[in-house]
C-alpha cells in the first residue's frame, strides 16, 4: 500500500524514516513508482493535464470498526501542531535581535539571524540577495497641547515624516472625522491649522477595519497640505486603549508640500477629541525625524528542493524588518517563525514533495515593499513557474479561512488543496484572496496567491507599537498556523496539475 494508506502511528513512523525503511513500515507492500530520474527543463513544466490537486482517501472503517487511516499529510500536519519550533523561532528573533528597522544595525542583524536560523533548521541554498533600501531615522519627538489646562501627549513620527523647526510648530487644531470631511472644506478653515484626523479603527476578526481606517495615515498629511494645513496628528490607527502610539508610513504626493505628521495614543486622541468640544485648542508639535542616505538591506531566501519538479515553487513569505520603536513579536517576528517552521518540518522529511517550497523573508515591507519589488524583478524568469504565493503577516492569529486568487477553473483543486487543513478549524471561502504586501508585485505579474486568513481580533492592539512583544504571543494559535501554512505548503508542493495564472482584469492590487 502506499503511505497515503497507512495508519497515524504508521504515517508518521514512514514520513521520519528513509525510503527503504518507510516501505518496511508499510507492511512491506511495493513500494509505489520511483519519479521520473531527470527533472524536466528549465523552461518546460511538465504537469498532468487540467488544475486537479492529490487526491485524498474518503473516510473508511476497517472490518475491526476501527477509525480510518491517516494519511501522510494529516500526519505531517499533526506532527507540527504536537511539536512546533515556531515559539522558539519567534522568541529568538525577538530576543536576540529585536528591532530591525530597514537599513539599522538591527536589521543587519536580522539577516545574520536568518542565515544562520534558515541553515540551521535544515534549509538549502539558503542565501541573502542584496536590496536598497530607504533609510529614515526617528529623533525625538513631542506634542503638548499649550492652550488651556496644557497637557503631554503619548505622539510617535508617521514613518517617513519630514522634520518640524527646531522651535517646534504651534497651532491651532482643526478636528476632522475623515479624509472626506477635509476634502469637502474651503482652504481658508484649514489654513495655518494642525489637523486632527480622529478615525476610530473597529475591532474585526478579519482585519478589515484597519483598512477602513488606514487612509488617514498614508493620505491624511498630503491632502492636509494642499489644503494649507501647517502639520496633521491623527489618531492611532490600532485597537487598544493603552496610552502607546501606533507608527506607520505615511505617502507624500509629489503634487502637494510635505508637512509633519505624527500618531497619537488613542487615548490622548480621544482627550484631545473631547477638548476640542469644550473649545478651541492649541498644539505644539515637534519632530527630529530625518531622511538618510539609501542602505543596503538583503531578502533572506531558503528552499526544500522539489523531488522531481525542483525549477517550480511555491513560495512562502513573510517580512523579517520591523518598526523602529518596536521588537515586532507579532510583526512580523510570528510569521517569519511559521514560514520558517513550515520549511523545517517539510525539510525533515525523507519523501520531499514534487515541487521546491521556497521560504522568503523579505526586507523592508514596512516602509516601501523594497524586498518584494526586488524579488520580482530578481526573479522575473521565474515567475511563470511560481505555483503559488502566500504571505503570514497577521501575527500569531489562528488560520480561521482560506481564500485563492488564480485560474477560475483551478478553484476546485486548491478546494481539495485545503481539505487537510479542517481538522484544523479552517474553512474555504468563496471570496478571491489579496494576498499579503509583499506578494503585490508576484500578483501583478499573474502569480496565483492563497490567504490562509488568521484571526486578527488581537493583532492591531500592539500592532506598529512598543507594546508588540513576546508576552503577546499565544502559543497553541501559533502553533496552529505553524501547521495550517505547513499543510498547504506540502499539498501545493506535492499536487498534481496547476492552479493556471490570476486573470488579468485581477491582477491590480486593491
Amino acid at each position: 500500500m502506499s503511505l497515503s494508506h497507512l495508519s497515524g502511528r504508521h504515517a508518521l513512523l514512514a514520513l521520519s524514516l528513509p525510503l527503504g525503511l518507510a516501505s518496511l513500515a508499510a507492511c512491506a507492500a511495493p513500494a509505489p513508482p520511483s519519479p521520473t530520474a531527470n527533472a524536466s527543463p528549465a523552461n518546460t513544466v511538465v504537469r498532468a493535464p487540467g488544475p486537479t490537486a492529490f487526491s485524498l482517501p474518503e473516510a473508511t472503517t476497517t472490518a475491526m470498526n476501527e477509525p480510518a487511516p491517516t494519511s501522510p499529510i494529516d500526519a505531517l500536519r499533526d506532527q507540527v501542531l504536537a511539536s512546533s519550533q515556531a515559539w522558539e523561532t519567534t522568541r529568538s528573533l525577538v530576543d536576540e535581535v529585536g528591532p530591525r528597522f530597514a537599513g539599522s544595525p538591527g536589521d543587519r542583524a536580522a539577516i545574520a539571524w536568518a542565515l544562520r536560523t534558515l541553515t540551521a533548521r535544515g534549509l538549502q541554498n539558503v542565501r541573502a540577495e542584496k536590496v536598497k533600501v530607504p533609510r529614515w531615522r526617528r529623533g525625538a519627538e513631542s506634542a503638548r497641547i499649550v492652550s488651556s489646562h496644557p497637557r503631554e501627549l503619548a505622539v510617535a513620527a508617521l514613518g517617513g515624516s519630514v522634520p518640524t523647526p527646531r522651535s517646534g510648530i504651534t497651532a491651532d487644531v482643526l478636528h476632522v472625522p475623515s479624509l472626506e470631511t477635509l476634502e469637502a472644506l474651503d482652504r481658508k478653515a484649514v489654513e495655518g491649522r494642525i489637523v486632527f484626523f480622529s478615525t476610530r479603527m473597529e475591532r474585526t476578526v478579519d482585519g478589515s477595519g484597519y483598512g477602513k481606517a488606514v487612509g488617514i495615515r498614508g493620505a491624511g498629511p498630503s491632502l492636509a497640505a494642499r489644503k494649507g494645513a501647517v502639520a496633521v496628528v491623527i489618531r492611532s490607527v490600532g485597537t487598544s486603549s493603552d496610552r502607546i502610539p501606533h507608527t506607520g508610513s505615511t505617502r507624500y504626493q509629489p503634487d502637494a508640500p510635505k508637512i509633519p505628521a505624527a500618531a497619537l495614543s488613542v487615548p490622548d486622541a480621544e482627550m484631545l477629541e473631547r477638548r476640542l468640544t469644550e473649545g478651541p485648542v492649541r498644539l505644539t508639535l515637534s519632530l527630529e525625524s530625518e531622511m538618510l542616505a539609501d542602505a543596503e538591506s538583503a531578502n533572506v531566501i531558503g528552499e526544500v528542493p522539489g523531488s522531481t519538479h525542483p525549477e517550480e515553487i511555491v513560495l512562502l513569505g513573510a517580512h523579517l524588518d520591523s518598526w523602529d520603536l518596536t521588537p515586532g513579536a507579532l510583526d512580523d517576528a510570528a510569521g517569519c517563525a511559521i514560514v520558517i517552521e513550515a520549511g523545517r518540518a517539510i525539510a525533515s522529511l525523507p519523501r520531499k514533495p514534487r515541487r521546491t517550497v521556497r521560504i522568503v523573508l523579505f526586507a523592508n515591507e514596512e516602509f516601501g515593499l523594497s524586498g518584494a519589488r526586488a524579488y520580482a524583478e530578481a526573479h522575473a524568469d521565474e515567475l511563470p513557474r511560481h505555483l503559488i504565493g502566500l504571505e503570514a503577516d497577521v501575527g500569531d492569529g489562528k488560520v480561521l479561512a482560506a481564500r485563492f486568487l488564480g485560474a477560475d477553473a483551478a478553484r476546485p483543486a486548491f478546494e481539495t488543496l485545503i481539505r487537510p487543513l479542517a481538522p484544523l478549524g479552517v474553512k474555504v471561502s468563496s471570496e478571491d484572496a489579496r494576498g499579503g504586501a509583499d506578494l503585490i508585485p508576484l500578483r501583478a505579474q499573474g502569480v496565483p496567491v492563497a490567504e490562509l486568513e488568521q484571526d486578527a481580533t488581537r493583532y492591531f492592539d500592539v500592532h506598529h507599537t512598543a507594546n508588540d512583544t513576546m508576552a503577546k504571543i499565544v502559543r497553541a494559535d501559533l502553533d496552529q498556523a505553524a501547521a495550517a501554512f505547513t499543510t498547504f505548503a506540502y499539498a501545493a508542493a506535492d499536487m498534481s496539475g496547476d492552479l493556471g495564472r490570476i486573470p488579468d482584469e485581477k491582477r491590480r492590487f486593491r
